[in-house]
């Protein structure tokens, strides 16, 4: 015999929104949303679940084992619920928008869902926002896609924004270049650079040592980059030069209000990403909000075509206020005139109309009621 579940109980790192925050959430989703929209982005809404197999062939960021399945009863195949929507917009960009002129911009907002949540994160169920460039992956789209992440949470109300840049593939560049290591040497040196283990990095040889200087290119992004460009005119012989000039023309147009750090050697959730990336913290929160970058959509043919894109991850946002509202709330009376109600609507109040006589205001919520034609405040 199995325990009876409480009422009301939901599963390990679920959880219901309530009122205000299921308000706050929509609003703020939506703010971003009408962000990009603004500069272009077409929405499209992907399926909540996919077939297991077409899921994994895509995603990338998220391993295999981040998924929720369950058996489809009509088809008798596996289901997988989605952990990640950036790999469903590339499969609508590689499928039914193929043939859509490019750059194709496409944004999205829902709700994601991952089989394990982690000690950042408890929550497995989480909302996920963002904008994808297809069919480029330029500095000019760069420079869009963080100037459009950055414009879309200062118009949602979050301040003290950092962005912190990384090269997801620098190490494989300067590997196969000026920098010479053994195919097995490259991920032990990406994983201790990653770690910032400089001792580790020195054990591993000579063809390791001469990475030492990457660490040092962490921090603020101004003496961050003079300290890259000093190792780029060292060990690294100028196989960074175009790298440095990108990243200094990204980091150009953004307001002196955003800090900027670096990180060229950052790799943990950019695995699947190729020269550029970015995270995007804001004050008062732990860990980050977003993150975006370069990557490859894979097509059918077994090609593939770059893109650019971030996603924002605004849950915390709203747990901290962001995208709340207050409401002017107005008790409509049982005799009240409807056409004076659909007035007041249309500018800006909420109106609650009674449904008995016994129906009180004030714990209804509302500040006001309307008495004939007018507002009378409680």
């Amino acid at each position: 015999m199995t325990d009876a579940i409480a009422p009301g109980l939901l599963p390990e790192g679920l959880a219901d929104r309530l009122p205000p925050k299921a308000e706050a959430s929509a609003r703020l989703v939506r703010e971003v949303l009408d962000t990009v929209a603004g500069h272009g982005y077409r929405r499209v809404m992907p399926a909540l679940a996919e077939f297991e197999e077409t899921l994994v062939a895509r995603l990338q960021s998220a391993a295999a084992e981040d998924l929720l399945r369950a058996v489809d009863p009509v088809s008798q195949r596996t289901l997988a619920i989605r952990p990640d929507m950036t790999a469903q917009v590339g499969r609508i960009a590689a499928t039914r928008m193929a043939s859509t002129p490019r750059p194709l911009r496409l944004c999205y907002g829902g709700p994601v869902m991952k089989l394990r949540a982690d000690q950042l994160r408890p929550e497995r169920e989480r909302m996920q926002v963002g904008a994808e460039i297809i069919g480029t992956d330029s500095v000019a789209a760069a420079v869009e896609i963080v100037n459009v992440a950055i414009e879309a949470l200062q118009r949602a109300g979050v301040q003290g924004i950092t962005i912190d840049f990384t090269l997801p593939d620098l190490v494989p560049t300067l590997a196969a270049g000026p920098m010479p290591l053994a195919s097995s040497e490259v991920e032990a040196v990406q994983a201790r650079l990653d770690a910032k283990d400089a001792g580790s990095l020195v054990e591993l040889g000579e063809g390791a040592r001469a990475y030492l200087g990457l660490i040092e290119a962490t921090g603020p992004f101004h003496a961050a980059m003079e300290r890259l460009e000093a190792f780029d005119t060292g060990p690294a012989q100028g196989a960074l030069v175009d790298r440095i000039a990108a990243l200094r023309a990204i980091a150009k147009p953004i307001g002196w209000d955003i800090t900027l750090t670096l990180d060229p050697t950052e790799r943990h959730g950019f695995e699947y990403q190729s020269w550029f990336g970015f995270s995007v913290f804001a004050e008062g929160f732990i860990g980050e909000i977003g993150r975006g970058g370069a990557y490859q959509v894979a097509r059918p043919d077994g090609t593939s075509e770059p893109a650019m894109g971030f996603s924002l991850y605004p849950d915390p946002l709203i747990d901290a206020g962001f995208g709340a509202e207050s409401a002017r709330r107005l008790f409509l009376p049982l005799d009240h005139d409807p056409v004076r109600a659909a007035e007041l609507r249309r500018e800006g109040w909420v109106t609650v109309a009674a449904l008995s006589r016994d129906d009180d205001p004030q714990v209804l919520g509302c500040e006001a009621l309307l008495a004939g034609q007018d507002i009378r405040a409680l």
